[in-house]
């Protein structure tokens, strides 16, 4: 069979030291340093952002002769140094803070030029002038306390504790916002599951003179029970889970005014199972803006309320599509412009960019083309310009734009192909540039948003990976199973690569939406377990199918109704990549990934044709889509009612006697996300008709497994694999008995 690698604009070898005479000397990478290593990240600048109301002022925290310290600077000048964590450390305990051991440099968020906050652990919040070095304690806040979010005015904070919202100011500590009795009504908190781009649930007005919050109604939702099992005896700790066709929550957006402690609901209407996404204010603080959608996801409003009474002024304009529609970013009003806004929207295929006015009349489409825009970084300081990052370049690379909102074409600002994240100045003149790449650890510039020139080098990382023996890295693209689709994929070949020997296989995969795991950056944190098994003596190979992530809706949406199909189907075009490399032994080839990885691993190893592959560890998996929860599900599915056919086609217990390769299994106990009942439900069925099966818990562990005993985890996968792939080689740590 034919391929054609279409190579990319960018160096594809990140390491090429096969016949290098130090290639002997250099250390190997363990399951330790892969997850528990910090030393082996690129360097990088903590806390680095902007100073408001400065000149274009930057701060980061370095450490200087052992001890950190919060340090500024501005192009053209020197690094001045503000105060040193110790300095920092005296000034709170002068003002009542107590003394914290061993605690890095807290997180501060700069109020003006001269001053910035500190929130202690004690729950008390602090003022610390950097012209006279005193800090003065400004209020404090409940024990307990969760999604603290200040105000713009930086004088009072949010937060949530249980099921109720309060508020912090000077003189006015922990006034109760909501007073529900039942923890089945959950205020300020996340709602939707966070879908729809939500991750918080409270939202200040731009003055800070009044909150939106969401109330979200759970009393209607099935209890369902997570066991901890490190009580004696085990107890029973129910959560609310709403699963795919069945009841789901009720949300609600309530609005609280600050100085009369009056709160007023939007009167969003029927049906109560809608979602309320994407809330913003407008810049008088008169309105608040909601993406209201259907539950059948295939309805989007946009919506204004009036924040004094709660009741709807208008509906601007209306979004469908026949499979669905997501809004995730809220509305940008253009500064200087109150009567101008910024709409991001899928609409016609790819996420761009849409100026409306407050009459729901859209002025122009700022940005077009098979691309997205994947981030909005803000406006220049007269509104006249807007900067971006896209993929306009390459799917898999990200770079700066600007705009201008009169019209015209994106100017790229960003240079160096690979993947660049950027913050904008208070002045809109000046870009702070985070840039990575496959050859590339880390880079921090700050550009000149006019000309895209360096103004100044602020970091330039060594690779922290110079020191070991890696093997070769290519990214490159195949055909996805249409014939037509270009997929992009990732090959890891083993250090000392012999062209004519053969190494078995390893695919990692994912496959889900959202999720983009082929990208032109620097591949290191927990994928350096990948580098690992290429040092190994393995082929590490990866491929986003279609259905994955920041390819556009053409490209997601051919798997809806039918998770699992398309996916598999270009899973094995890259399998079928690899047996054509003479390479590789094609008897030996598995696949390991973790949730919506999981359930691709057990579709490959259940529907693949028999003897495809060799092993498969599957983490977190999703089984059977009717026991997931309903927001993710029926936009990808729909209902299992409205779509019998094709849950039943996903259901991979329909398929546990196919099972014929060896597969282990692994969940933890307290997983929310996919509850433990999916892999349990997998492995009855397994026991039930025979199968043999190898599984895995983690007691105590949600959807993933974490700190330290992510060491444990990635050990068992990577014996496991051995066993089965490399039955010669000696485990990488922990015994493999109990498998």
């Amino acid at each position: 069979m034919h391929f054609t690698l279409r190579q990319l604009s960018l160096p594809l070898v990140l390491l090429a030291l096969a016949g290098s005479p130090a290639l002997a000397q250099q250390q190997l990478l363990t399951v330790e340093d892969a997850f528990r290593n910090p030393t082996l990240n690129p360097a990088n600048l903590r806390q680095l952002g902007w100073i408001p109301g400065s000149k274009d002022e930057y701060s980061f925290v370095r450490t200087e002769n052992g001890q950190d310290e919060l340090v500024r600077g501005r192009v053209g000048g020197t690094l001045q140094a503000v105060v040193t964590l110790g300095n920092l450390g005296q000034a709170l305990q002068a003002a009542g803070a107590p003394a914290v051991k061993a605690m890095g440099f807290p997180q501060v968020q700069w109020t003006s030029p001269d001053a910035f906050l500190v929130a202690m652990p004690s729950r008390e919040v602090f003022r610390y002038s950097t012209a006279d070095g005193k800090a003065t304690k400004l209020f404090g806040y409940q024990a307990g306390a969760d999604n603290v979010d200040f105000d713009p005015t930086k004088t009072r904070v949010a937060y949530t504790k249980e099921q109720n919202l309060f508020i912090s100011q000077a003189g006015k500590e922990n006034v109760a916002v909501t007073t529900e009795s039942s923890p089945a009504i959950v205020n300020g908190q996340a709602a939707h599951r966070s879908e729809f781009g939500i991750t918080k649930g409270t939202f200040w007005s731009p003055k800070g003179n009044k909150l939106a919050y969401y109330r979200m109604d759970q009393t209607m939702v099935t209890d369902y029970p997570l066991i901890n099992t490190a009580e004696v005896p085990a107890k029973a700790e129910p959560i609310k889970y709403p699963m795919a066709g069945d009841k789901s929550h009720q949300v609600t957006v309530g609005v609280y005014d600050v100085a009369s402690g009056k709160t007023v609901f939007l009167q969003t209407g029927e049906p109560k199972e809608q979602y309320l996404t994407n809330i913003s204010w407008s810049p008088d603080e008169k309105s608040v803006y909601v993406a209201v959608l259907n539950r059948e996801q295939n309805h989007m409003w946009l919506r204004q309320y009036d924040a004094a009474t709660g009741a709807l002024v208008k509906t601007l304009f209306e979004e469908t599509d026949k499979e669905y529609v997501e809004p995730q970013h809220p509305l940008q009003f253009v500064p200087g412009q109150p009567d101008q806004f910024v709409w991001q929207s899928q609409r016609d295929g790819y996420n761009h960019l849409y100026l409306y006015n407050t009459a729901g009349k859209q002025l122009r489409q700022l940005t077009k083309g098979p691309w997205l825009v994947t981030d909005v970084l803000g406006f220049d300081g007269k509104g006249k310009t807007i900067y971006f990052a896209s993929n306009q370049e390459g799917t898999i690379q990200r770079q700066l734009y600007a705009l201008p909102l009169g019209g015209g074409k994106p100017r790229r600002i960003s240079s160096g192909a690979g993947t660049h994240t950027g913050t904008l100045s208070p002045s809109g003149e000046l870009l702070l540039d985070s840039y990575s790449s496959q050859i590339t650890p880390r880079t921090i510039a700050v550009l000149g948003t006019k000309d895209g020139k360096s103004q100044l080098q602020l970091l330039n990382a060594p690779n922290p990976l110079a020191n070991y023996r890696l093997g070769a890295t290519k990214v490159f693209s195949i055909k996805a199973a249409d014939g037509q689709t270009d997929l992009y994929a990732r090959i890891i070949t083993p250090p000392n690569f012999d062209l004519n020997k053969k190494y078995p296989a390893v695919i990692y995969v994912y496959g889900g939406p959202h999720v983009q795991l082929v990208t032109d950056s620097w591949l290191g944190g927990g994928n350096l377990w990948m580098q690992m098994m290429a040092e190994k003596g393995y082929v590490v190979f990866t491929v986003d199918s279609r259905g994955s992530g920041n390819r556009g809706l053409p490209f997601e949406q051919t798997t809806h109704r039918q998770l699992g199909t398309q996916e598999l189907a270009d899973q094995l075009k890259g399998v079928d990549y690899l047996k054509s490399l003479p390479y590789v032994d094609a008897q030996r080839i598995g696949v390991h990934g973790w949730s919506y990885g999981g359930f691709m691993t057990t579709t490959m190893l259940t529907l693949a044709p028999q003897g495809t592959f060799k092993v498969g560890v599957a983490g977190g998996p999703v089984i059977d889509w009717r026991l997931y929860e309903v927001m993710y599900t029926e936009r990808y599915m729909d209902t299992p009612q409205e779509n019998p056919e094709g849950y039943q086609k996903a259901n991979l217990l329909n398929y546990v006697e196919n099972l014929k390769a060896p597969l282990l299994m692994i969940h933890g106990t307290i997983d929310d996300v996919v509850v433990w009942q999916h892999s349990q439900a997998y492995l009855k069925t397994a026991v039930d008709k025979g199968v043999q099966l190898d599984y895995f818990v983690y007691p105590g562990h949600p959807h993933n497994v974490g700190g330290k005993d992510r060491v444990h985890l990635y050990t068992k996968i990577t014996n496991y694999l051995d066993m089965y792939l490399k039955p010669e080689a000696p485990a990488a740590g922990t015994s493999t008995s109990g498998q």
